[in-house]
């Protein structure tokens, strides 16, 4: 390796301008500091009190903005403070230190106690095409992050090739090459955030490497195959701060629609690969109506490959948008469904043009120069970097569906733009450009008809794609890939949601019970507890014929299935306010325990726990036959969802886990609310919200509400509800404020069911009014009052008073 720094020297270039000032051979130019290292400038930009970037020229000159991973690049102006030292110059803002020496050039930062976070051991450096940074790497220091990784939480001492793509094998072994957890790239991120405080993200499009410290126990390094180096560097001092700052960025994860938190389903139509005659438009019809017959809550069904005629040159790799022949009438097929109120209606594709039995659309698009050059001759990929290429394939393709009723896609394969295929030994554009396009390719792919269809719809977009990097979560949602229904699967995926979550990636989602191969039906079970508790709730697989329909794996199954779903469904409130949460703060729906406790190591290698929103530990059991585990439980007090036994924080217990029971744990204090139980979002109006709660000193909640589609909320557009609880030893008190902000909700009332074991209160009174005392719960059903239940130690209360009025309860 060529280490790569020398003196500082006035910058001439950076003199022009008379607003040009030095400090020891630091030019300050607008909001750039910039200097040189041999021969190459170097600039430094504060974004933000707690932020630079730093980037090294290639050959003097500093590469274009582009807005796929980043989305803005307009930051405020920062105050900072420059000082010479003997060895250089320290910038000081008010929140960070930055130390650059001049021999040899390192760059070191502090915090302003003078706590060391992060400095140079090499600093930047180049060797042939690649560039990179050498830090020095602190005894107490654990690394997470760098996306979609499916075998370590804590990076420490590991080494990461970023670059998006499925596992290879050179032996043609496919359980070593596509089922390889270590090789599995569907959603890299350049990006971590160390537990000394800070993070770091690597602004390149090019395969990276990540070497943190797998060599050299003192070292750490990152670097990039090609282009300059350009990385940010940010200062919590806790993950959630950080992690706004990242997504500060490449931008924030929206709102979904409030019915895409219910249910997606998938479908192969009836045949899967190989047995395409199967597939048919009743069959899809004919599922969608079993669905709703059995009483299981569903609000989007997406029809995956075998929906459309594989075409003559690209086959099953690439679309035609044909209709396959079994499909005897589309359009009345979207109508049906539509009737029985599914929300949303999707096709699964690929992003080659393809020339089908009527359409020759890739003959079309080549002729037009809208598909990307392989091999300088017209390709087959729709050129998606082009706008032009973009809406004629959303005109001449995406619209001969979405005008008889498709209203979003599955945006599959992107890894396949200059890399080897799935169905095909493609392997697309080839050469520098299509390589440092190809980790950027699917989030434009993504992003097409995500916001094609958001504009066409005239509601909120919902995309579902396999493929990421970093700025993906604006598309919105992925899925974790092709991983076969075998319990040496089911935990890696679960690692896979906790890291991309650590990435600045908040919607997510698997297939429950895995995707290839038949399942066993209590991986099927254990899956779908899971499922059911991930960002994102999807059930899709191609097993022919099962496909993970919940009837195909026997009466527990399905019973599991419909009690975890009805569960999600009842949940709603507390998801979409969360939800909200992860728009405004980016931390995300499914949160790695390290995210909030940062301080602990007892968590840092915890990949089978999370907290699912702000109050839920979820635990899933991933060991087959298993009848108990073992649970570590963070700082504070946590309450058993299911028997209501309550427990100190910090310390590992051991608990029971039956079959039909996920592991789950609620944050004493916690107040959760629930809708009442629907086959589909907004079956019914939600009249009463039911507030779930576990009185612990002093706790609040805030009810966020919306219009649940449109991009309304992104103005002010919403309320929100601020619910408080407070437990003394001779009182308890429950506030629910009237909603504030622009928006005016329906009217509901609301019954708190308070977990409470005090024995049956003297008194309840609501606004200073006697409230009642019912003979037992269902009498509250109603009218108001309030009912103790002695064996369920459930104290029961309905408000006399709506959401229109403030309302403060007392229990004496």
């Amino acid at each position: 390796m060529k280490r790569f720094y020398r003196l500082l020297v006035l910058s001439i270039a950076a003199l022009s301008g008379a607003h040009a000032q030095t400090v020891k051979g630091l030019v300050k130019d607008g909001s750039n500091y910039v200097f040189k290292v041999k021969g190459e400038s170097v600039k430094l930009q504060f974004c933000s009190p707690t932020m630079f970037r730093l980037r090294m020229s290639q050959g003097g000159k500093f590469e274009a903005d582009e807005f796929l991973m980043q989305e803005s690049y307009s930051w405020p102006n920062v105050a900072v403070k420059a000082a010479s030292t003997k060895t250089g110059v320290t910038l000081s803002t008010a929140s960070i230190k930055v130390q650059i020496s001049n021999v040899p050039f390192k760059v070191s930062v502090y915090n302003l106690a003078g706590k060391l976070l992060s400095a140079d051991a090499d600093g930047a450096w180049k060797k042939g095409e690649a560039s990179g940074s050498t830090k020095l790497l602190q005894a107490d220091e654990h690394f997470f992050g760098f996306g979609e990784r499916m075998n370590f939480i804590d990076q420490r001492n590991k080494k990461l090739n970023l670059n998006v793509g499925r596992g290879k094998s050179i032996n043609e072994n496919h359980l070593v090459g596509a089922y390889n957890i270590n090789e599995a790239n569907y959603a890299p991120v350049p990006f971590f955030m160390s537990t000394r405080g800070y993070g770091v993200f690597l602004h390149s499009a090019n395969a990276t490497t990540w070497d943190m410290g797998s060599h050299n126990n003192e070292q750490y390094s990152f670097s990039t195959k090609g282009g300059e180096l350009d990385y940010y560097f940010m200062y919590g001092p806790d993950f959630p701060a950080i992690l706004k700052s990242y997504l500060s960025i490449t931008g924030k994860a929206p709102m979904l629609p409030k019915f895409a938190f219910g249910l997606h389903m998938g479908t192969y139509s009836g045949g899967t690969w190989s047995h395409e005659e199967q597939t048919s438009d009743a069959y899809v019809v004919a599922l969608a109506r079993k669905m709703r017959e059995m009483g299981i809550p569903v609000d989007i069904l997406i029809l995956d490959s075998t929906w459309r005629l594989f075409g003559k040159i690209g086959g099953k790799g690439a679309t035609s948008f044909e209709w396959r022949e079994t499909f005897k009438n589309p359009k009345a097929m979207f109508d049906s469904i539509y009737a029985m109120d599914y929300k949303i209606i999707g096709l699964h594709l690929r992003p080659r043009f393809d020339n089908g039995k009527t359409y020759d659309l890739l003959d079309q698009a080549r002729a037009k120069g809208y598909t990307f050059p392989e091999n300088g001759k017209p390709g087959e990929f729709v050129n998606f970097f082009d706008q032009k290429a973009t809406d004629w394939w959303w005109n001449n393709g995406v619209m001969r569906v979405a005008s008889i009723g498709a209203k979003m896609l599955k945006t599959d394969e992107g890894s396949a733009f200059g890399a080897l295929a799935n169905e095909s030994d493609k392997v697309g554009p080839t050469g520098k450009d299509a390589e440092k396009l190809h980790n950027v390719f699917p989030i434009a792919y993504a992003k097409a008809p995500y916001l094609k269809f958001q504009e066409l719809n005239g509601f909120r977009g919902v995309n579902q794609t396999r493929e990421g990097y970093a700025g993906i979560q604006r598309y919105p949602y992925i899925f974790a890939g092709d991983w076969p229904s075998e319990w040496q699967y089911f935990a890696p995926v679960i690692k896979a949601g906790l890291n991309i979550g650590l990435s600045g990636v908040g919607y997510w989602s698997h297939c429950m019970g895995g995707f290839e191969h038949v399942a066993d039906p209590e991986l099927y079970i254990r899956w779908v507890q899971f499922g059911m508790f991930s960002p994102v709730a999807m059930v899709f697989g191609m097993d022919h014929p099962g496909y993970k329909e919940p009837w195909n794996y026997g009466a527990d199954a399905l019973g599991n299935f419909k009690k975890y779903d009805h569960l999600r469904y009842r949940l709603t409130p507390y998801i979409y306010s969360n939800a909200y949460t992860q728009y405004e703060s980016g931390l995300p729906l499914m949160r790695a325990l390290v995210l909030q406790y940062q301080n602990d190591p007892n968590v840092y290698d915890i990949a089978d726990q999370y907290l699912f929103g702000n109050n839920i530990m979820v635990c899933p059991v991933t060991t087959k036959g298993a009848q108990t585990r073992t649970v570590y439980l963070p700082e504070g007090n946590w309450v058993n969802y299911w028997s209501g036994e309550k427990y100190t924080g910090k310390q590992y217990v051991h608990i029971l886990s039956p079959l039909d029971q996920l592991p789950m744990f609620v944050k004493a204090g916690s107040i959760i609310p629930m809708q009442p139980e629907m086959n589909y979002m907004d079956a019914k109006p939600v009249d009463e919200i039911t507030l779930d709660i576990y009185p612990s000193a002093s706790s609040s909640f805030d009810l966020y509400e919306d219009d649940g589609l449109s991009l309304k909320y992104k103005q002010g557009d919403f309320s929100q509800t601020h619910i408080s609880s407070v437990l003394t030893a001779i009182n308890y008190s429950l506030t629910i404020s009237k909603p504030q902000g622009k928006f005016i909700p329906t009217s509901h009332a609301y019954t708190a069911k308070i977990h409470w074991d005090k024995g049956a209160p003297g008194s309840v009174t609501e606004n200073g009014e006697a409230v009642k005392k019912a003979g037992n719960a269902d009498d509250l059903v109603k009218a108001s009052g309030w009912y103790y239940d002695k064996e369920a130690k459930l104290l029961w209360i309905k408000t006399i008073h709506s959401n229109r009025e403030h309302i403060a309860v007392s229990v004496k």
